[in-house]
């Protein structure tokens, strides 16, 4: 049982079970029936308050600080023990990454040798301005920082520190630690196309192919055949020195092969497999004739069988931080701030318009006066596959929140991560966070219960939502009056995908998640603050 009370029911519970269930019967283990003592807080703070221990939690410096054990002569990861003399090497790619090379040469000391990172354009000087200075570099630092990938695009500034990235892993011998950072936004960071492809014409590919609906595991299978760093190739360069790579994970799911397109991660790559791709989308006519040599060179790239039976025991990759962690703290606080927290899941996905649906649905079933009728339950498990969450994770759910509402447990903080999409209709300023807080609103309209609730949140633990100084926003079921005592229109500003504008006007801007400049990304963060049912209401 972990700190959160993770709630678990038996897998095989069948639809036909979960919609007899309206009056749970005990199933939790070591749970006690005490309610937490309830705070004086008001919601939206108690809100902002959980949601800035998420963040903190998946910090750049905090994340790479816990993950390694510093000793005399070595250190801990991940349970493996490595010696230090003087034979660390680093490099790193990502939009957190400075802040963890930082923190990664204060661990490391003078076993550092040298390091090379790949940061966005401009990230030095943004972090200066917000006096972030625990996440850079000392002046004496044995790290060389490379600034490039304007506008998250990559570029010749971030192709230049690819070059110098590889050329320090093939420098390594057997005696070398090669300590690789990575996070989100780390693919544009690394671009190696294999020569004689240029970057231009790698980037049309791979423009063509997102453009005609490939699939993210179908772009990495041709920007793999495509690159000389992806899909494994950092860590070619680098054998026989050992690698750690220690990963700030912004993919659901925390699949290796996907974050940054997996360099230290071996993954072979077949001719047949990239043809069959480009051909399923017609791109195969158009190909440029460098691309057409690279694909019909003899593959795959690890040929070498020596590096094949041996690079196993020379890669660790381990995930550092990530939604989950991000969540677990999450619920930590929750509970010091009198909530009873409980995860729904990490990668809740598909379009705003189905996500909000799925909270309001969920607030319906928990807030239900008396039995929930059995449609909201049935339409909730319709929607799961729509928006990424398991059937078992909805049982789970409405078994605890059922269990809650009759048991009067008090308040609840339901928590759950992920990255839903918006269909850009219109020419606003927002971001998936403030829009999804808006419909989730505009959802549960008519459902005020004391004190307040429910109460939903959404944010970007990026602490940027869209193009917006907002990480995203705060709302419940007196949005949609609130909004009409205002004069504004809560459906035009939808039309025109124009959130932040809307909760700019609202309020003066009082229900805007303004964390500023987080450092870090590990996706989005939804909580459903649910208030206990008063006796009187039952």
């Amino acid at each position: 049982m972990s700190e959160l009370d993770l709630y678990c029911i038996p897998t095989e519970l069948s639809m036909a079970r979960v919609l007899s269930l309206f009056r749970p019967q005990p199933f939790l283990v070591n749970v006690g029936r005490r309610k937490p003592m309830l705070c004086e807080m008001s919601m939206d703070s108690r809100a902002r308050k959980v949601f800035a221990a998420a963040v903190e939690a998946v910090r750049p410096d905090v994340v790479v600080r816990q993950s390694i054990e510093r000793k005399e002569d070595c250190v801990i990861i991940s349970g493996q023990k490595f010696t230090l003399k003087h034979n660390v090497h680093l490099v790193g790619f990502g939009k957190a990454v400075l802040g963890m090379a930082a923190e990664a040469e204060r661990i490391m000391g003078d076993h550092l040798v040298k390091g090379i990172i790949s940061v966005p354009h401009g990230i030095q000087q943004t972090l200066k301005q917000h006096e972030k200075n625990h996440l850079l570099l000392k002046e004496n630092s044995r790290i060389r920082v490379m600034e490039g990938a304007k506008h998250n695009l990559p570029d010749s500034d971030a192709q230049k520190a690819a070059e110098g990235i590889k050329q320090l892993a093939s420098e390594l011998t057997e005696e070398d630690l090669l300590l690789v950072l990575i996070s989100g936004g780390g693919s544009a960071l690394l671009p190696a196309p294999t020569p004689p492809i240029s970057l231009q014409e790698k980037q049309d590919v791979t423009r063509k192919l997102a453009g005609a609906g490939a699939t993210i595991q179908e772009l990495n299978t041709v920007r793999r055949a495509l690159s000389v760093l992806k899909g494994g190739g950092l860590a070619h360069c680098a054998y026989p020195a050992q690698v750690v790579s220690l990963i700030l994970s912004d993919v659901i799911g925390d699949p290796l092969d996907l974050i940054a397109s997996g360099p230290t991660v071996l993954c072979e790559v077949w001719p047949e497999e990239v043809l069959s791709v480009l051909e399923r989308y017609k791109l195969l006519t158009g190909l440029p004739a460098s691309v057409k040599e690279v694909l019909g060179k003899p593959m795959p790239r690890w040929r070498e069988n020596k590096f094949k039976s041996n690079t196993s025991g020379r890669v660790l990759n381990t995930v550092i931080g990530s939604n989950s962690v991000a969540l677990k703290s999450a619920g930590r606080r929750a509970r010091e701030l009198g909530f009873r927290p409980l995860v729904l899941a990490p990668g809740v996905c598909g379009d705003v318009k189905s996500v909000s649906r799925l909270y309001s649905l969920l607030a319906r079933f928990a807030c239900s006066r008396e039995e929930p009728p059995p449609e909201i339950a049935a339409e909730l498990l319709m929607l799961g596959p729509e928006v990424g969450v398991e059937s078992w994770d909805l049982c789970r759910t409405m078994q605890v929140l059922g269990e809650g509402r009759t048991e009067g447990w008090g308040s609840t903080c339901l928590l759950a991560g992920g990255e839903p999409t918006v269909e850009l209709t219109g020419k606003g300023r927002g971001g998936r966070n403030q829009e999804l807080a808006l419909r989730v609103g505009l959802e549960l309209r008519d459902m005020k219960l004391p004190p307040n609730g429910p109460v939903f949140l959404s944010g970007g633990t990026d602490g940027q939502d869209g193009p917006t100084e907002a990480a995203g926003a705060i709302t419940d079921g007196g949005l949609y009056e609130e909004a009409q005592a205002q004069g504004l229109d809560i459906h035009s500003f939808l039309t025109n995908n124009d959130s932040y504008t809307f909760f700019t006007h609202l309020s003066a801007g009082q229900r805007l998640l303004v964390p500023g400049l987080t450092c870090t990304n590990v996706m989005d963060v939804h909580m459903l603050l649910i208030p206990p049912i008063p006796i009187s209401m039952r």
